[in-house]
């Protein structure tokens, strides 16, 4: 198989969650690039109604845009019966949406330990036991899971008070090299990106006059000395996504500048 041919995307359909903006949209980006047609979701529409109308004219990919929290299983259910109604497969599923919450660490309340479990572990494990059904019977499929940084280490209360979230992410991550190991008979590879500082709309304060101190010490933790941007995420998921990686199941591979490294 040529290099080309390799990560070529030419056929498949990709199904992406927190698809419409942020590092979601990196992703579905470089996926419509390779030629995949997408399903884009997030609880909002409207973004993903600008990102999907943007991907198919620059790209001339199908993008379908589906309303859809993935903390609620029946809302899960009807975005799976939307995309299966518009496409006849799903080969790739890139399980992105997730969210944070901060408080003091001796003061977070049980109900948002449990929201964030609930979108960043629950909502991730239900959507992937139906997708993976499905890839089973269309004889395999390419699971990629966005895990964190903060998955490997803890952090101090000052920079992020948001406890449950790091502990979701390790959550992630083993549940990637369990999955891997489980899927693997029914052809399906499951790996998962581990995210360091990248700029999105979620990190953009940092960028504004006022925040020239904290942009600065972010960097200084950052080896490249400088944060993450869209083809830094875009050639990852491509790989992970294609055939380049055929013979790759059960990593998460970190793309943080060499922050962990540091």
């Amino acid at each position: 198989m040529e290099l080309r041919e390799l990560f070529s995307l030419d056929g498949k359909v990709a199904l992406i969650t927190g698809g419409g903006r942020g590092i979601g949209k990196f992703i579905a980006t470089g996926l419509a690039e390779a030629g995949a047609d997408l399903v884009i979701t997030s609880r909002k529409l409207k973004n993903l109604e600008s990102t999907a109308e943007e991907l198919k004219d620059t790209f001339g990919v199908s993008v379908l845009p589906v309303a859809c929290d993935i903390a609620r299983e029946e809302e899960i259910d009807t975005l799976i019966e939307v995309a299966t109604e518009k496409f006849p497969r799903i080969d790739v599923l890139v399980n992105n949406a997730g969210a944070t919450w901060g408080a003091p660490t001796l003061e977070f309340p049980l109900e948002k330990w449990d929201q964030l479990f609930n979108t960043n572990v629950r909502g991730v494990w239900i959507l992937t036991q139906k997708i993976a059904a499905i890839m089973k019977e269309q004889g395999g499929g390419n699971i990629i899971n966005i895990s964190s940084i903060m998955a490997f280490r803890g952090s101090e209360e000052r920079v992020h008070p948001a406890v449950p979230y790091n502990s979701t992410k390790a959550a992630i991550n083993a549940l990637t090299m369990n999955l891997a190991a489980k899927l693997a008979q029914y052809k399906i590879r499951v790996n998962a990106i581990a995210p360091g500082f990248f700029r999105t709309d979620m990190m953009a304060y940092i960028e504004t006059p006022g925040f020239e101190k904290a942009y600065n010490a972010m960097l200084g933790m950052i080896p490249l000395n400088r944060v993450g941007d869209i083809d830094d995420m875009k050639g990852m998921a491509v790989f992970l996504a294609s055939d380049a990686s055929a013979y790759m199941t059960g990593h998460v591979l970190v793309n943080d500048g060499g922050f962990l490294a540091k």
